[in-house]
């Protein structure tokens, strides 16, 4: 990794359509040679991330969310805890709230906003996301750059 500050992580599994966003949203911003900011592809999160999330000041976590809203529906949360994110982060939902509870316990805990990307399944295969999870792929990069933007700015780079 680079000497940024902010760690932009994209987590899902793209062999699962619609879950597989967070990739997606990575993938893009990589393709446009993005360097404001790490980024890392995260899969399906767990512990062999642990190390890499607690080496920086900020995560932004980029997630699809099984919510109420419709699909394609973006939005920013400022979680603190694992539980202040959606209740069903898509279908590795425990890793992920597991892996921020443990940088917790362990007083490294960088600071994390989420760009929740809401999706209708999670069980569906494939590696095409549905039309309107892919329409808001570009909202979803506008709101990661505006936030590493924010973040500079505010001195947590």
């Amino acid at each position: 990794m680079s000497q940024n500050k902010i760690l932009v992580l994209g987590i899902g599994n793209i062999l699962l359509k619609d879950e597989g966003v967070g990739i997606h949203v990575i993938s893009t911003l990589e393709k446009e040679g993005y360097t404001e900011a790490d980024l890392m592809d995260g899969g399906t999160g767990g512990f062999h991330l642990l190390g890499f999330i607690q080496s920086y000041k900020t995560v932004i976590l980029i997630d699809a969310s099984l919510d109420e809203f419709p699909a394609g529906h973006v939005r920013v949360l400022h979680p603190k805890y694992a539980k202040d994110f959606p209740s069903q982060l898509s279908a590795h939902e425990i890793g992920l709230k597991d892996l921020l509870d443990a940088c917790f316990l362990l007083g490294n805990m960088p600071e994390i906003r989420l760009v929740a990307i809401s999706i209708k399944d999670f069980q569906e295969l494939g590696m095409e996301l549905s039309s309107e999870v892919e329409a808001v792929i570009p909202e979803a990069i506008r709101q990661v750059k505006e936030l590493v933007e924010v973040l500079k700015n505010n001195g947590q780079e």
